[in-house]
């Protein structure tokens, strides 16, 4: 069933207060998990496990909201913006507050990874449908205000977090950071809807297909038992046999109830063909994709770029601890730097899909080049200042997050932007959830960082010379010309939709 536009989207007025929201809600559901580099420490000498283990709690809390994306987009266009947030600020501050009082790091993976990591998916796909919903000539704009909001939580909350384990110890950083995600709730009072959720109006479709169903019950019935006014007309009730009363009534209820079971069973067989129908459809199409081997290399190239490039987020710190190149905590942790160049990265890998002779998959292929390069460079790295160096052109080069739907589109054109997208989103989201304990228990064999950061390094290399190999060799024409679309106003609008 189709979303009706119940309003025009308004490219401003009340659009602005949505964006502020959204940005506040994705400031405040993100913030712990994109600096959860600066818990990882306290976790690792709170509960004596190992690395690898400790590990599964700050990949899951990025990795479950990317696999869980299209179950999160679902649940919006089902549901709406609001009710989805407001659910999201519950299971966020829920999953915060419940990990001060983790018993060990089983519970922890459980209560900040999966609770914390599905609440952060809601969020997100929430705030990116109802801030699509009131721009559109903006879209662009919109979308990069509140995408941000990740990025900016990440940096004040790495400071803030340090700051109030200084002060209340875990425990209470955690339980105040909870209720401050609390607000999500209140971010949601502006997200007012343009669009009819599917759910109502599939209710009220209900309700009408049961109404209509009783009327039509009564006119059946009324139909089928005119018996007794016919025989008063023509006999009298001692004419009749005995047995003759029971003979009409049988044929006039046994009909009905048999043609209301086939009509059921009938229902039955057909929503079954239909979902069969829809599945193979779908299942169909995602094999059309990847039989374009530019687009299979764009997967493997997403899942080891996060795979190997996610790590540093939560290690660096550890490292740099570890090594001894700092004392306690730095004022400025290296993951807040990580994010404030994560979100230059972004604006400036952005400008320049907009030039037209640069290709978007050179693009990114040429940025998990530089990333691979600067992972390799870690394990040679003797001094703090060097760290914060490699962190800035870290995160420089993970702002290629913002063109994947723009090499998305020249990979498989616009028509199926969408559903190669959540593909693409699917592998990140599984290279983000294996990288971080992959890298942990090359510490906990080793005992050291080296071998680790050579086998991150290694990966990403690997997928973004890929990428540029694929991508340069000859390919056959296309049979479709959806490749290179015709109107880049309404390209952009779609692919930043999508983003």
């Amino acid at each position: 069933m189709t979303l009706p536009s119940t309003k025009k989207a308004l490219d401003g007025g009340w659009g602005w207060a949505v964006v502020v929201a959204s940005f506040l809600a994705l400031f405040l559901a993100y913030g712990s998990p994109q600096s959860v580099g600066v818990l990882y420490p306290e976790w690792l000498s709170t509960y004596q496990e190992g690395k690898g283990m400790t590990a599964w709690v700050g990949s899951l809390v990025s990795g479950v909201g990317l696999i869980a994306s299209p179950i999160c987009s679902a649940c919006v266009v089902n549901f709406g913006a609001r009710p989805v947030t407001i659910f999201s600020g519950v299971m966020v501050s829920g999953g915060l507050m419940l990990s001060a009082f983790a018993p060990n790091v089983q519970f922890l993976i459980f209560s900040y990874g999966i609770v914390v990591g599905i609440g952060c998916g809601l969020v997100y796909a929430a705030t990116m449908t109802i801030t699509c919903q009131y721009f559109d000539k903006r879209r662009g704009l919109a979308l990069g205000i509140v995408s941000t909001g990740t990025s900016v939580g990440g940096f004040i909350y790495a400071t803030g977090q340090n700051e109030l384990i200084e002060l209340f110890g875990l425990d209470g950083c955690l339980l105040i950071i909870g209720s401050l995600a609390l607000n999500i709730i209140a971010c949601a009072g502006p997200m007012r809807p343009l669009h009819v959720p599917t759910y109502y109006l599939k209710q009220k479709a209900a309700a009408l297909e049961k109404a209509e169903g009783q009327l039509l019950e009564k006119v059946v019935t009324s139909d089928l038992d005119p018996v007794k006014p016919v025989a008063s007309d023509h006999k009298t009730a001692a004419d009749d046999p005995p047995m003759a009363t029971e003979g009409v009534k049988e044929p006039a209820e046994a009909p009905l109830a048999f043609e209301r079971s086939f009509s059921i069973c009938a229902l039955l067989v057909e929503v079954i063909k239909t979902k069969q129908k829809s599945y193979s459809t779908y299942l169909r199409s995602t094999a059309d994709l990847f039989q374009d081997r530019v687009f299979g290399a764009l997967c493997v190239t997403i899942f080891l770029f996060s795979l190997g490039a996610f790590p540093p987020l939560l290690f660096m710190e550890d490292v740099a601890q570890s090594e001894g190149l700092v004392d306690g905590v730095s004022l400025l942790p290296l993951v807040s730097i990580v994010q404030v160049a994560g979100v230059l990265g972004k604006l400036g890998l952005g400008m320049m899909t907009d030039i037209r002779w640069m290709n978007s998959v050179y693009l990114y292929a040429f940025t998990a080049v530089g990333a691979g390069t600067a992972l390799l460079a870690i394990p040679a790295t003797n001094s703090y200042a060097g760290l914060q160096v490699i962190s800035a052109a870290i995160g420089f080069m993970s702002g290629n997050w913002s063109i994947t739907p723009y090499a998305t589109t020249k990979v498989v054109g616009i028509d199926r932007l969408t559903e190669a997208h959540g593909i693409l989103m699917f592998f990140g989201g599984f290279g983000i959830m294996l990288g971080p304990p992959v890298v942990g228990w090359f510490f906990d064999w080793m005992q050291s960082y080296d071998l680790a950061f050579y086998f991150s390094g290694g990966c990403v290399l690997l997928g973004g010379f890929l990428l540029f190999l694929v991508s340069s060799l000859p390919c056959r024409p296309r049979a479709r010309g959806d490749s290179h679309p015709s109107d880049p106003q309404y390209t952009n609008d779609l692919v930043a939709a999508v983003a």
